[in-house]
C-alpha cells in the first residue's frame, strides 16, 4: 500500500520507519528539513513541500499532529481532501477531540481515531525508532462512523508497525484509562522534580529510583500542555484519586502507624505483581 504521513516528528518519524520495508511511504511536514532528513536517511519514498499535492495523491493517511491542530487542519483543507480518504489519527485524547471534528459535518472521508502507546522523551524525526513500537500497545476507538474495511486497514497496519496488543475501545474509556496509566504519572514526575528547590548536585546522591521516576520530565511543553488540557476532567479526577493515596501515607507517618504503612505497602504491592503477572502472560 502506499501510505502518507502528515507530521515527521518522533511518532510520525517512527510510523514511516515501522512501515517502509512493506509500504510505500510518503510524506508532508510543515518543516521541510525534516522531510528532507527522511528522504536522505531512506526513511520515506518521496516527500512533499505542498500539501495539496499530498493530499491529491495519498488517500490512506496517518495524521501525526498535536490536538489542538487537528480540526484546525481539516477545517483549512476540506475542499482538497479526496474523496474515500481514511485518515488514522494518532493523538493520546480522544473524546474532545472526536467532539470539536464532529462539528464539522465530515461525510466525504473517514477518521479513524487511534492512539500507538509509546513514545520517548525526544522531540523530532531524529529521535524515531522503530523499537519504540516492538511489542507496545495499540488502541483504536470504537466509532459507528468508521467504515468497517478501513478499520480493518489500520487494524493491519499496527500489526505491520510491530504492535503486540491491538484493542478496540470507546474514547470515553481511553481518555479515562490514558489519564492514570500516562498523564498521572507525567504530573507525578514533574511534581516530584519541582518538590526539591535546594541546589545540591542530584547526580551525586540518586539511584535507579530517582532516574526512573523523573526519566518522563523531560517533557515535550507544548504537546503535554495539549494533552492535559484536553483531558482536565477525568485527569483532575485521578490527581484527586492520587492525592488521597498520598494522604493516606502522610497520616500514617504522622500517627506512627506502622501497621498502616505496612497496609499500604502490601497492597501497593498486591496489586503491582498482578500487573507483572499479566505482563509476564503477554510475552
Amino acid at each position: 500500500m502506499r501510505i502518507g504521513i502528515v507530521g515527521l516528528g518522533l511518532i510520525g518519524g517512527t510510523i514511516a520507519k515501522s512501515l517502509n520495508k512493506k509500504h510505500i511511504i510518503e510524506a508532508y511536514d510543515i518543516d521541510f528539513n525534516a522531510v528532507d532528513y527522511a528522504k536522505k536517511n531512506n526513511i520515506i519514498d518521496k516527500g512533499y513541500d505542498d500539501l495539496k499535492a499530498f493530499l491529491a495523491n495519498n488517500q490512506i493517511i496517518f495524521l501525526c499532529l498535536y490536538p489542538k491542530n487537528i480540526a484546525p487542519f481539516f477545517k483549512e483543507n476540506i475542499d482538497v481532501i479526496k474523496h474515500q480518504t481514511l485518515f488514522i489519527e494518532i493523538s493520546g485524547i480522544k473524546t474532545s477531540l472526536i467532539k470539536e471534528i464532529e462539528s464539522l459535518n465530515i461525510n466525504h472521508f473517514d477518521i479513524v481515531y487511534t492512539h500507538p502507546i509509546a513514545g520517548r522523551e525526544t522531540i523530532g524525526i531524529q529521535g524515531s525508532d522503530k523499537a519504540i513500537f516492538k511489542k507496545a500497545n495499540f488502541v483504536i476507538i470504537d466509532n459507528h462512523r468508521n467504515c468497517k474495511t478501513n478499520v480493518d486497514i489500520v487494524h493491519k497496519l499496527a500489526v505491520d508497525m510491530g504492535f503486540r496488543n491491538i484493542n478496540n475501545i470507546s474514547a470515553e474509556y481511553h481518555d479515562k484509562i490514558i489519564a492514570y496509566t500516562s498523564q498521572l504519572t507525567h504530573v507525578i514526575s514533574l511534581a516530584l522534580v519541582n518538590s526539591f528547590d535546594q541546589h545540591e548536585v542530584l547526580c551525586n546522591y540518586t539511584g535507579d529510583s530517582y532516574r526512573d521516576l523523573t526519566r518522563i520530565a523531560n517533557i515535550n511543553i507544548d504537546l503535554w500542555t495539549d494533552l492535559f488540557i484536553n483531558n482536565k476532567s477525568m485527569l483532575l479526577e485521578k490527581i484527586t484519586d492520587f492525592e488521597k493515596q498520598i494522604k493516606l501515607f502522610k497520616n500514617a507517618l504522622e500517627n506512627n502507624d506502622i501497621i498502616e504503612l505496612e497496609t499500604i505497602m502490601k497492597k501497593a504491592k498486591r496489586k503491582h505483581n498482578i500487573f507483572l503477572k499479566e505482563k509476564k502472560n503477554e510475552s
